[in-house]
């Protein structure tokens, strides 16, 4: 029997979290490199390095968090550590465009296999009263790592060439792997089966269409991504009325009767199309706008991720005393505030020190407090035997509103041009959705009780 030590626990799921969210932000700096390499491939072809991991990744999630939660947790985490670290292998020894986004989607079934079991595997090494410490640290190491992206991409692609970006992936995996094996402890529900296959396969296929369907609409096509749209609700719709019926659904209805739980989705889908917007948004206004190159810009964002890891704590102990509403709606209300900065401040000619930097500090603060809000909210009702299921879902709509933040701003700017006031438009929507996080943070409440298990039986 191991003994538990959490603050080592931490460090291993939440280097699996960075490695997830790395991944998915990291690649952008390298695609000029990546096109570079195989000029015969079109942009369209080469799009899905970037489609292949976001779609399968969103779409498996939900389904990896129930099968860590029959199979067990620590089992699914080391099968997903393993395959991620094969896959990433594989994308940077890739010979051809084709292998590599066939190794990009591989990585993606092993991140929806992480992400889940890892604070499924986190929770139970802390007390209840120390959870949305540990869960903020954890769910705020995600925005960091993504925010984190541009920078070190920068930089090893600079130094070593596009392949570099993959293969650091690889001693992350090996150090995480050794020390998960000695440190975690096996759990699942005693009484999970796996659940319906029909539900699988209408929820997969429903969230892959979805975001099929957001990323057509970033060149503007909104008429052509109309179709994969509606399907992607139909079968969506088709899951919810099969989930009422079936009687080991894949979501339980009754997890969304949870106030906490229901909040924290929402405030996950609204803030993540927000901040994801962001990062790309600020990293073309500082390349098009500006004329930073690519290393300079990378650097000029890295503040934002350092106050989110020095945010991302405190907000943690704020939400175990005072509930997770108070991180959200403190952070949403600070991300706002970095936004109407960006918006109203922010002009043609280059002013990092005076006008950038301050707009970072503030969003930065605001994503490290509204995650670690999102991450203790969506756990803080349900009982353990649902804390891999309800993280999936959680983190299914922040990967959703990802998609959905990027493809906004991609259409947005390829209809007005990367000029200074099609930012400024876009930095003010920005700032609606932290309008729009705080509201949600509203919703979620004071403070929450976890409910017994027969709640959700």
């Amino acid at each position: 029997m191991r003994t538990q030590r959490p603050g080592v626990v931490l460090a291993v799921t939440s280097l699996a979290v960075f490695l997830v969210f790395l991944d998915v932000t990291i690649v952008n700096i390298a695609f000029p490199a990546i096109t570079a390499d195989f000029p015969g491939v079109s942009l369209a072809g080469l799009s899905w390095v970037f489609t292949a991991y976001n779609v399968v990744f969103a779409a498996l999630l939900i389904p990896a968090g129930r099968l860590a939660d029959a199979r067990g947790r620590r089992r699914v985490f080391g099968a997903g550590l393993v395959l991620f670290g094969v896959a990433s292998a594989a994308c940077a020894l890739a010979p051809d465009a084709g292998t590599l986004v066939a190794a990009r989607a591989v990585q993606a079934v092993a991140a929806a296999l992480l992400a889940p079991s890892s604070l499924a595997l986190l929770l139970p090494a802390f007390p209840p009263e120390r959870r949305g410490a540990a869960v903020g640290l954890w769910g705020a190491t995600g925005g960091i790592a993504a925010a984190t992206g541009p920078a070190l991409g920068g930089v090893l692609v600079d130094a070593f060439g596009w392949r570099a970006v993959f293969l650091v992936n690889v001693p992350i995996v090996l150090v995480t792997l050794v020390v998960g094996r000695l440190v975690l402890t096996e759990s699942r529900d005693p009484d999970a089966r796996l659940p319906d296959l029909l539900g699988v396969l209408l929820l997969g296929g429903g969230v892959a269409l979805l975001s099929l369907g957001i990323v057509a609409g970033e060149d503007g096509g909104w008429l052509d991504a109309a179709g994969p749209l509606a399907g992607g609700v139909a079968l969506l719709v088709l899951f919810g009325l099969r989930s009422r019926r079936v009687e080991r659904p894949l979501v339980e209805p009754a997890l969304f009767a949870l106030r906490s739980f229901t909040g924290s989705v929402a405030g996950y889908l609204v803030f993540s199309a927000a901040f994801y917007a962001l990062l790309l948004g600020n990293i073309l206004f500082l390349t098009d706008v500006w004329r930073y190159d690519v290393l300079t810009a990378g650097l000029a964002v890295t503040p934002g991720p350092v106050m989110a890891a020095l945010a991302s704590p405190v907000a943690g102990r704020v939400a175990d005393r005072y509930g997770p509403r108070a991180a959200i709606v403190a952070g949403a209300t600070l991300f706002t505030a970095g936004c109407v900065l960006f918006a109203l401040r922010i002009g043609d000619d280059p002013a990092w020190l005076a006008t950038f930097l301050p707009a970072t500090l503030l969003t930065g603060l605001g994503v490290g407090a509204v995650y670690a809000g999102l991450g203790a909210a969506a756990v803080s009702e349900l009982p353990p035997t649902r804390f891999a299921t309800g993280s999936a879902v959680g983190t299914c709509a922040r990967q959703i509103g990802a998609v959905l933040g990027i493809a906004l701003l991609l259409s947005g700017l390829a209809a007005a041009g990367p000029a200074p006031a099609a930012f400024h438009a876009a930095w003010a929507l920005m700032a609606a959705g932290g309008v729009a996080t705080a509201l949600c943070g509203a919703a979620v409440g004071a403070r929450s009780r976890p409910v017994p298990q027969e709640a959700t039986a």
